[in-house]
């Protein structure tokens, strides 16, 4: 357990703006990581080793994208026990992303609302970001670099963004996501449909493999997909991935149904929607693929995950590996551990 319980630092953060409070808790922790002050929220990481997509997980539980967009703190988030951290969404040029105010909690819920909209400091930035890391990769932890496109690239041209941010990105990720599902960029969503789709992942598989040759190892690459899809579109989507050669795929981003939230304060609010309100699309979709992929093709579970017996579910449903954000935001270091726990062996 943490030297600080998150009941004692939650109401304070919660009393500020989401994004200032965001701001703020990443500001602390890139400070204070890797110093001895990073005991105030660190906690020793729950051994249960798995191999999926050819990596060795230390445990099956994640940090989604999203939450440490610029690979600032990969230290300090890891050392709350994860077995692997995404970070990103990283784009080529850095991006101011949309106007604030951009997110949105819905506590009732246990969940937020967002349209950031990729907001991020540019690839060079981010890469200094991540060669900085050294204790969470050093202690065997694994980390996911994803990436996008720039929010004024036209959409005919996003391939360009995406080949420039796997060229960056390759020598230094233990795995890549391709973020095809924001609902916060506009027509990102498109990049889903079966020819924009078959289009951009035959490309990025032809530049995987001269990279593979160029650095000498490979790296498995995934692809992160809506909730907002229906049965026809998860097959097309999992017969898309599996003829390019995808190593994987992360079900599920933000959603952007409000059933969920109708009524609530912020409930109306552009964006996509994480936490509780999201669990059950995700895992619906989850088991979509899994049955359109059969066994042993990775699927990382992620949405609504707010205990150990969630993250169970995601196992359940047809996951290999499950990540949490909005839960962490919600629950703090403790639900690291606690699923974690009911995700082993």
């Amino acid at each position: 357990m943490s030297l600080v319980p998150y009941a004692l630092t939650r109401p304070f953060l919660f009393g500020l703006d989401p994004e200032q409070a965001h701001e703020l808790t990443l500001n602390t922790m890139g400070r204070l990581q890797n110093t001895p002050a990073q005991c105030l929220w660190a906690q020793p990481r729950v051994s249960a080793p798995v191999t999926v997509a050819g990596l060795r997980f230390p445990n099956r539980v994640g940090l989604a994208a999203g939450l440490d967009k610029n690979g600032r703190c990969i230290d300090g988030l890891g050392a709350m026990g994860f077995g692997f951290i995404e970070v990103g969404t990283v784009t080529p040029k850095g991006q101011p992303g949309n106007p604030k105010p951009r997110m949105f909690r819905i506590p009732q819920k246990d969940a937020l609302i967002n349209r950031l909209g990729f907001n991020n400091e540019g690839l060079a930035s981010f890469l200094a970001n991540v060669q900085r890391a050294k204790s969470f990769r050093a202690g065997g932890g694994l980390v996911g670099l994803n990436i996008g496109k720039n929010a004024a690239t036209p959409i005919e041209n996003a391939v360009d963004d995406y080949l420039i941010c796997l060229d960056g990105v390759y020598p230094h990720a233990d795995y890549v996501t391709v973020n095809i599902s924001s609902p916060n960029t506009k027509n990102l969503r498109a990049l889903q449909s079966d020819e924009a789709l078959d289009a951009l992942l035959s490309q990025l598989q032809a530049r995987r493999e001269t990279l593979q040759r160029q650095h000498g190892r490979t790296v498995p690459m995934f692809v992160k997909i809506a909730p907002d899809l229906d049965e026809a579109q998860v097959k097309v989507i999992a017969a898309t991935l599996r003829n390019n050669g995808i190593d994987g795929v992360i079900a599920t981003n933000t959603t952007l149904a409000r059933d969920a939230v109708q009524g609530l304060q912020h409930a109306e609010e552009t964006g996509g929607l994480s936490g509780r309100p999201v669990f059950e699309a995700s895992n619906r979709v989850i088991g979509q693929l899994r049955a359109a992929l059969g066994g042993g093709y990775p699927i990382i579970g992620v949405g609504g995950v707010l205990s150990g017996a969630d993250a169970k579910a995601k196992l359940q449903a047809g996951a290999d590996l499950v990540q949490i954000y909005t839960g962490l935001i919600y629950r703090g270091p403790a639900l690291v551990r606690e699923a974690a726990q009911a995700t082993a062996g």
